[in-house]
């Protein structure tokens, strides 16, 4: 056989594998999410875990409250949105009778200055179904469909807490398991890849549950000052999309221009917008970020915007927050296999290598 013939066969045979790996991932969603989240959560709480073992509890009850802990943090930060969301729909009406000029106008000069007519919006409104929005069928539709979702992210909600009691109590044995599964030649290796994976999840995790608080208070500072209504939901959020690099940061700031400036019309509060967004945004490249969570994935860039991309075609949201982390799991996996250690030479961050 030839060398191109060669190229060609494992070529195909890698394009046709993954597609079949992805197709299969979105495909268990439902059952894959959860327990990746579970996994990343449980490694975060064996440190807090081990604490308690040594001091007083044993190995189930320090399991038990260190999922307790993280139901109740998880808890309050629900809270926190909630209310935040109940004040937004209170203002509802408000909002949407300031944003409707904005809105007309916007219209207007879309068809001021394209080729698009009202006709053409009242056509795609009436193809797309946007004007049906009273019919009973549609609205018992809708709220069925509303309660499936709510079912669903409920009972995949508990499942992760469920998950990580028993990711946490039975933890010995998972690594046992791993450890048998590679020679003897190899366990130091292996101990050396499971201590540094739970090590990389511990430090990335607990550098950016610190910053987003920090980002919260900064931007609810700058926001407040700028007259943006609740700006406490929209600091948050746009701190909590910190987790999804460059993407998060561009969905935060138009969540505060819509909710912000668009609300109001006032030009001092689009000001105020823009000059939090650079200030934070500076403060977090250059300063948070590097000494709060400072470089612990050691990923290249370019490769983390691929990882997030997929993670969103693949799981959603939840695919974008997690693919940082499985995919700095995955560059300790390459960079310890003899075999694999061009793939981790690719995703990582090579310094030396830029300055040539």
């Amino acid at each position: 056989m030839t060398k191109g013939k060669k190229i060609l066969i494992i070529g195909t045979m890698f394009i046709v594998g993954s597609y079949f790996l992805f197709l299969g991932l979105v495909e268990a969603r439902g059952f894959l999410a959860p327990l990746v989240m579970a996994i990343v959560l449980a490694l975060l709480m064996i440190p807090f875990s081990n604490k308690l073992e040594r001091s007083f509890l044993n190995r189930g009850f320090s399991s038990l409250a260190s999922t307790l802990i993280l139901f109740i943090i998880s808890l309050g930060v629900f809270a926190l949105l909630s209310f935040q969301i109940k004040n937004f729909v209170n203002d509802w009406d408000l909002i949407k009778e300031k944003m409707s000029p904005k809105i007309e106008q916007a219209e207007s000069f879309i068809y001021d200055h394209t080729a698009l007519t009202k006709e053409d919006f009242e056509t795609y409104k009436e193809e797309n179904d946007l004007t049906a929005m009273g019919g009973s069928s549609s609205a018992g539709q809708k709220a069925f469909g509303f309660m499936t979702a709510v079912l669903s992210f409920l009972s995949n909600y508990l499942l992760v807490f469920i998950y990580i009691f028993f990711l946490l109590n039975y933890r010995k044995k998972f690594k046992k398991f791993f450890l048998k599964l590679a020679p003897n030649e190899k366990q130091k290796e292996t101990n050396a890849i499971i201590d540094n994976t739970a090590t990389l999840v511990q430090q990335y995790l607990v550098g950016k549950s610190f910053l987003i608080i920090l980002l919260t208070v900064l931007y609810s500072i700058g926001l407040g000052a700028s007259g943006v209504d609740n700006f406490i939901l929209i600091s948050f959020i746009g701190a909590f999309l910190s987790l999804i690099p460059f993407i998060g940061n561009i969905i935060a700031f138009g969540l505060a221009l819509v909710f912000g400036y668009l609300t109001t019309g006032e030009i001092g509060v689009l000001i105020g917008i823009i000059i939090t967004f650079v200030v934070v945004q500076f403060i977090e490249s250059y300063i948070l970020e590097p000494y709060v969570v400072g470089d612990k994935v050691n990923l290249h860039p370019f490769l983390v915007i691929l990882a997030i991309i997929l993670g969103n075609m693949v799981w959603g949201i939840l695919g974008m927050i997690l693919a940082i982390p499985v995919l700095g799991i995955l560059n300790i996996i390459f960079n310890h296999v003899p075999s694999l250690k061009p793939f981790g030479y690719l995703l990582s961050t090579d310094k030396e290598d830029d300055k040539s």
